[in-house]
């Protein structure tokens, strides 16, 4: 059965793809994945020499020895996932083997191989939904490839067996590979997971395999392509740190057995994608969730895989805080932890540099910008903006967004990703882009429910993109400027948005824009906040919250009524959205006329003068010339 299964792969694959380098290299023994003998005695030394290193260490053992009192894992299907059993699995062997290889302790081999022989013995890994193999197959290779020699024979068999039946084997039905062509993180992940599965057996069909290997090299092209030129992350926050974490692993995988990844890691934006990652944190350690993502973090193992390979501790800063004992229960549930360890090998925690850089930008699919005054003050006042379209993967109705922080609160927020499982049991086809899509249906993904612009009860353009020209580091003005006018097309004729830091004391959105001739329009502006809301005024509206205020101080050239919206959706499918509101107003603007509608931003003993704000014609954002390059509009 196995020489029958490896001959159609084998097949499959010479139909499919020309090696992109000489197959049947030269393969080191075991183990050969992530890290090897020489990068196992690296590590020991960090632990013995440096105190961080030595209580994260001591904190993976401790829940290695929580996990051999658990039962062994079942398959447990959630719907149409097997997701969360895969990534349990994938935890669980890791640190397991991670354990075995740093104390030579029979227990934590004995639960590895007992996890393993559980998982194998499924009666598959759900191909139907590629990810769950793909990360079962990511922990089972690193456990078969560290623990090679300690395993019996028996185990070996049957746990490669399962590597090749239930996890390579899948990748080359067209029924299930459809990933191969993605340009988002399921090509990263299914990628990683499966070269990582060809790289532990390699030697049992070295020609075979080596033509995974070259496949998963071209493919993985696609999705790295959309970090292209500034690292911005289409997909957002939570989604980089999942695609761009198996992209590291996949990449650190092939240098360490290879000495190359075939210049994957030179491919454009890839080297400056921590950057993105970096701000996109503001100071009370939230971070910007736009799109299907959430605000909360936590340590990130492939920001230490970007110091290292740049030589730029800076990159750490964040990292740092969440690998402090506070976040010590959500580092330890990171079922790729061990690799801290090895990226992060000879780095001091504790003693790394703030960063230098106040202000970034990206452009690309999602392009985006960040700003702040502080790295280390953590009341500083922090702003996100954000552009692109609803049209990408993962993407909400939400170009020209924004969240705000000051006095070490977030005052506008996110409400980020929607329960999948729950929209999908009801019926909902969330995953189509298109305007008529049932997705913009559902509350938190439309632009009602987000930080921007809404024209007369319309939905945006699920095709507009909204370019980001670039951002403002001057000398008290840190600003970006985002064009809705695509998004907002047949609502308005044109549409711009800049939001400003001024004089490191507030935030000011200004929002210029020109109705259409004989159509007036009813533009809403929209905040979310968690903040108690109070009119104060005609033109105010104050926010309390933890002890704190926020004015927003309203200054337009056409009429307005400020208003307030709740946050409760309408279908029993959406999620409640509890202790949250709206605080806005809706102006009107004139057929064929344009309009300005400038919103002050003030923390507690700001003083704006009308004076600071300029024209956004006269906002000295340096231009991007990739600015639309990167969205066709397909």
């Amino acid at each position: 059965m196995r020489k029958v299964t490896l001959l159609l792969l084998t097949l499959l694959l010479l139909r499919d793809l020309a090696a992109v380098v000489p197959f049947e290299r030269p393969m080191p023994g075991h183990p050969r994945l992530l890290m090897t003998e020489v990068d196992q005695t690296r590590i020991q030394a960090d632990i013995r020499s440096d105190s961080t290193w030595t209580r994260l260490h001591e904190d993976i053992l401790d829940e290695c020895d929580r996990i051999v009192n658990l039962p062994v894992l079942e398959r447990k299907q959630i719907g149409r996932r097997l997701l969360a059993t895969s990534r349990e699995a994938l935890r669980r062997i890791f640190f397991l083997s991670y354990a075995y290889r740093m104390t030579g302790e029979g227990t934590y081999l004995s639960r590895a191989e007992a996890e393993l022989l559980a998982v194998c013995r499924f009666t598959d890994w759900n191909p139907s939904h590629y990810l769950d193999v793909a990360e079962m197959l990511a922990g089972v290779s690193i456990g078969y490839d560290w623990l090679y020699h300690q395993l019996t024979d028996s185990t070996r068999t049957l746990v490669r067996r399962a590597i090749i039946e239930k996890g390579i084997r899948p990748s080359t039905d067209s029924k299930y590979n459809w990933w191969l062509e993605a340009e988002n993180n399921w090509n990263q992940v299914c990628n990683a997971g499966v070269t990582l599965g060809a790289l532990a057996v390699y030697e049992e069909e070295p020609f075979c395999f080596q033509r995974i290997i070259d496949r998963g090299i071209v493919s993985v092209r696609l999705p790295m392509k959309a970090y292209d030129p500034d690292g911005a992350y289409p997909e957002g926050y939570s989604y980089w740190e999942y695609g761009t974490t198996f992209n590291v692993l996949m990449l650190s995988a092939l240098e360490g057995v290879f000495g190359s990844d075939f210049g994957l890691s030179s491919m454009p934006g890839f080297a400056r994608t921590a950057d993105y990652y970096l701000h996109m944190v503001g100071p009370t350690g939230r971070s910007f969730n736009y799109a299907d993502c959430e605000h909360e973090n936590g340590l990130s193992p492939a920001m230490f895989y970007f110091a290292q390979r740049a030589g730029d501790p800076s990159l750490l800063w964040l990292e740092q805080h969440f690998l402090g004992t506070g976040y010590r229960a959500n580092y330890l549930a990171n079922r790729v932890l061990p690799a801290v360890m090895l990226w992060g090998s000879g780095t001091k925690p504790g003693h790394l540099p703030a960063p230098s850089a106040l202000c970034w930008s990206g452009g690309g699919v999602t392009p985006v910008a960040a700003m702040r005054t502080s790295w280390s003050d953590p009341q500083a006042l922090y702003v996100g903006l954000k552009g692109g379209t609803a049209a990408s993967n993962h993407a909400h109705m939400d170009a020209g967004s924004f969240v705000m922080e000051a006095d070490g609160v977030r005052w506008a927020v996110d409400f980020g990703r929607e329960d999948y499982e729950r929209l999908e049991s009801a019926g909902l086809r969330i995953w189509s882009n298109a305007q008529q899509s049932e997705r913009w249906q559902v509350f938190r993904y439309n632009n009602f429910a987000h930080n921007t612009l809404s024209v007369d009860d319309s939905l945006h353009r699920a095709d507009g993109y909204a370019p980001l020209p670039g951002i403002a580091d001057e000398d008290g003005f840190q600003a970006a400027i985002v064009d809705l006018s695509s998004v907002l097309a047949g609502e308005l004729r044109t549409a711009r948005r800049g939001v400003a830091i001024v004089h490191k004391q507030y935030v000011v959105v200004r929002d210029e824009v020109a109705s259409l001739p004989g159509k007036p329009a009813r533009v809403r502006w929209n905040m979310l906040t968690e903040a108690e809301v109070t009119v104060k005024g005609r033109d105010r509206i104050e926010l309390r919250q933890e002890g704190k205020r926020l004015e927003l101080r309203i200054d337009c050239t056409c009429p307005f009524d400020i208003k307030t919206w709740s946050t409760q959706p309408l279908h029993a499918y959406d999620s409640p959205n509890p202790d949250t509101r709206f605080a806005g107003f809706e102006a009107t603007v004139p057929a064929g006329q344009q309009a300005v509608l400038t919103v002050y931003l003030l923390p507690q003993g700001a003083r704006p003068r009308q004076d600071d704000i300029k024209p956004l014609a006269e906002w000295n954002t340096n231009h991007r010339t990739d600015a639309h390059a990167a969205w066709p509009g397909k």
